[in-house]
């Protein structure tokens, strides 16, 4: 299953649903059911997401997460108050969104109805905003679900200062039926993903690859499963111009490495340190160490945005990506 915003406009403040289509892949072959369809030769028509709605709300930023066990995908969005904008709650520093999931067991024909965790999860944060994702959360070896989320946090020591976004993570250790929050990554940070790899003691590791307007991407890696993050130096990776969202997903080692359990990173993400274009494709085969990034090629030339990556099996990779033919997304 993809997800994306049904909008009037290009501008955030425009979305008026949810949308989704359904895929398989084939490859040599073998059909696989993925989240994100490697050809558009094989997609469903567009369907809304209809119980994904508030009344009164716009719901934005789809961040699924499967769970394994019970088989089940949820769906995380925010839904946000009118037609008000992320930049309206961040100058006055007044939060209107909401935290909210719906679920499925049989591949999207049907949906439960919205879970809202926004009291007390939210409630409780001094945030002036905040949005999930968008792209994909994931489901570590041991069973904890994490979803990707960040906030822009209102200064408790400097009342007059402008809030600043920083990542953290959404988790729950009870396949789904309650969630917590992680801690907030030190440094300012915005939309992440994040991706389970091992040690050469096999011992599970939670990278973090953040937005931010500093010409680097943030790393971080979290050695408890997501609760709390360490930042990775020097930064390698180039942000684009203002920043631009970017797509992280583990796969097992290949080549020799296949029967151990170490994993590398696969990361997607315009090219371009100024504008929006040439999405490019990078690889880490050393986790948690951020020199070891390399470019592998570009997926798209022209102009390229969002994109989310999921593994499928067998040295197969699928890229939902947004492009266009002229302009920047």
């Amino acid at each position: 299953m993809a997800f994306a915003e049904k909008r009037r406009t290009w501008k955030d403040s425009s979305s008026v649903a949810l949308v989704m289509k359904t895929a398989t892949v084939s490859t040599d072959g073998n059909t696989h059911e993925v989240i994100i369809p490697s050809c558009c030769y094989f997609w469903s028509e567009l369907k809304p997401v209809k119980k994904a709605h508030l009344d009164g709300h716009r719901p934005m930023n789809p961040c699924p997460v499967y769970e394994k066990t019970s088989q089940t995908l949820f769906l995380f969005f925010i839904c946000v108050e009118g037609n008000i904008s992320e930049r309206w709650q961040i100058k006055h520093d007044c939060n209107k969104a909401r935290l909210c999931y719906i679920t499925t067991t049989d591949d999207g024909h049907s949906w439960s109805g919205v879970t809202d965790l926004t009291n007390p999860l939210v409630k409780e944060q001094c945030w002036a905003t905040f949005a999930v994702g968008p792209g994909h959360g994931l489901q570590t070896e041991a069973g904890r679900l994490i979803v990707p989320l960040y906030a822009y946090d209102s200064p408790k020591t400097k009342p007059k200062a402008d809030p600043t976004p920083h990542a953290r993570s959404l988790y729950s250790d009870d396949n789904g039926k309650t969630w917590q929050l992680g801690e907030m990554l030190q440094h300012e940070s915005l939309e992440c993903e994040m991706a389970e790899f091992f040690d050469e003691k096999q011992e599970s590791s939670i990278y973090c690859n953040a937005r931010t307007t500093g010409g680097k991407r943030e790393e971080a890696v979290s050695r408890n499963n997501g609760k709390d993050f360490s930042e990775l130096s020097p930064r390698k990776l180039p942000e684009t111009g203002k920043g631009c969202q970017g797509s992280v997903v583990s796969f097992p080692a290949q080549g020799k490495d296949t029967e151990s359990q170490n994993k590398w990173l696969l990361f997607s993400h315009p090219e371009s340190k100024s504008k929006r274009i040439n999405l490019g494709v990078y690889l880490n085969k050393s986790p948690g160490n951020p020199k070891t990034w390399s470019k592998l090629g570009i997926i798209n030339k022209g102009p390229s945005g969002y994109s989310d990556l999921v593994y499928i099996d067998d040295g197969w990779f699928a890229c939902l990506m947004e492009c266009r033919k002229r302009r920047e997304t």
